[in-house]
């Protein structure tokens, strides 16, 4: 006899763990499967992508570059007078092109038509969709979409959320079941299963700190425990300092604005002149006075007039470069800073490990970590229903027990452990409302079967009776 059998080990919480894990192995783990396969290919991606866009990344010319002004007039003759100046981030290095960004209708939220031009000719490489402030192009977006939606909008979410909600509860959940297994089992003739079992098992061990840690990272990203996590990084004063935008005197720079923009003649010329594409050039002057010192960076013109202009690092390699200035475009005033150094630790913390999720942090290193942690989880998953394939439900009477045992086991268990568990189950339900629902229907999936089992053997019964 095992432990759990011949000991006061609670063999019911074992059995209502395997029975969860059984669960969100089968009926979670396609989710899960998707979710890493099109992180992995996400990871992998970056290279393919600057091949793929060579063209209009590059650029062979060497010498001094324009203006901004004038590689913003280029880009605006290329894209017309409709699509609205929404951000330029210049060349970060010799060789590379200028990212003039619109704002243009039947985009997705976060995304922009970018034009890229050459700073040294003023020559438009080419146009394409960028999204977000990684400024990923078409080929990754795609991927990108997959991994946080399968390309279904809001409702696609859900399904993102359901992945990263029960990956961490299944890794340690697996850990215990391992742990178990190893502690009771006896030496004996391996099966095609046991063997199976090894290596899901052991994979998960090796991968447990990743599982957790994609989980936690990617739950940040996810709609209703998204919101639950900023609303309690907020409380803990953990949030990410924001920047103030807004000029003192706005109430007189708005009226100057009113003024000085009335009455403006064809439809280019107005594009022109909201574009001010010469304000770009020297808000830019004055960020890298203000300690603005990374290649890549972005510009932001205000709203209105009342809102300061932003520049903004975006290098989120390691060292991260994510400081952010206001500038005021008539004074030339910095009204405001963020600096990254000054972050609360647990938004430093928050910032590294989105972009170590998205293998950005430590480059290729980071990468190819990434990749191979979720094809890593992608081969348990197969092992996973490998196993369940082998030991699938059939009519056999014997194989019915299985449907029988979360409700029969639950019984078992003390008033005390009972209502803890209820505590427990209600606090992950209303802190990942997803995870809560879903863990819902699956008690109700085992009771149903509990029940047709209890129905089916009641038959039989009566039949020798």
């Amino acid at each position: 006899m095992n432990e759990s059998r011949s000991t006061g080990a609670p063999r019911w919480g074992y059995t209502l763990l395997l029975r969860l894990h059984f669960y969100a192995g089968l009926l979670v783990g396609p989710f899960i499967f998707v979710a890493a396969l099109s992180g992995a290919l996400f990871a992998l991606t970056p290279q393919i992508e600057s091949w793929l866009y060579h063209t209009e990344l590059t650029t062979e010319l060497t010498g001094e570059a324009h203006p901004l002004a004038n590689q913003i007039g280029a880009a605006r003759n290329h894209i017309g007078s409709d699509a609205t100046l929404a951000a330029v981030r210049p060349a970060p290095e010799a060789g590379q092109t200028t990212r003039v960004m619109f704002a243009v209708d039947g985009l997705q939220p976060y995304e922009h038509q970018a034009v890229f031009v050459d700073p040294v000719s003023l020559a438009i490489r080419g146009d394409l969709v960028a999204y977000g402030t990684s400024g990923t192009l078409p080929f990754r977006i795609w991927i990108d979409y997959v991994h946080r939606h399968l390309h279904l909008g809001e409702v696609g979410r859900y399904y993102s959320e359901l992945a990263a909600s029960w990956l961490w509860l299944v890794a340690l959940g697996g850990l215990f079941l391992w742990w178990r297994r190893r502690s009771t089992s006896r030496s004996g003739k391996d099966t095609d299963r046991s063997t199976l079992r090894k290596w899901h098992s052991r994979t998960g061990v090796v991968l447990l700190m990743a599982f957790l840690f994609f989980s936690v990272t990617g739950l940040t990203w996810s709609k209703w425990a998204g919101a639950n996590i900023a609303e309690l990084r907020a409380q803990l004063d953990w949030g990410t300092p924001g920047l103030n935008t807004q000029i003192a005197d706005s109430a007189a720079a708005q009226a100057h604005s009113h003024g000085a923009h009335a009455d403006h003649g064809i439809a280019t010329t107005m594009a022109a002149s909201k574009d001010n594409a010469a304000t770009y050039d020297a808000v830019l002057e004055r960020a890298r006075t203000a300690g603005i010192d990374a290649g890549k960076v972005e510009i932001k013109p205000a709203a209105d007039a009342t809102r300061a202009w932003v520049v903004r690092e975006i290098d989120r390699s390691w060292p991260t470069q994510v400081d952010m200035v206001a500038v005021d475009p008539k004074s030339m005033a910095v009204t405001d800073r963020v600096d990254f150094e000054t972050f609360p630790i647990a938004a430093k913390l928050t910032r590294w490990g989105i972009d170590a999720h998205m293998g950005i942090l430590f480059g290729l290193a980071n990468q190819l970590f990434v990749a191979a942690c979720a094809l890593g989880l992608c081969v348990m998953i197969a092992l996973g229903y490998r196993m369940w394939w082998l030991k699938r439900p059939t009519r056999g009477v014997s194989n019915q027990r299985s449907a029988q045992r979360v409700w029969t086991e639950l019984l078992k268990a003390p008033p005390l452990a009972l209502l803890s568990m209820a505590l427990v189950a209600v606090g992950l339900g209303w802190f990942a409302p997803v995870m809560g629902v879903s863990l819902g229907v699956f008690l109700v999936v085992d009771g149903l079967l509990a029940f047709r089992s209890y129905k089916q053997s009641e038959s039989a019964a009566s039949e020798f009776s």
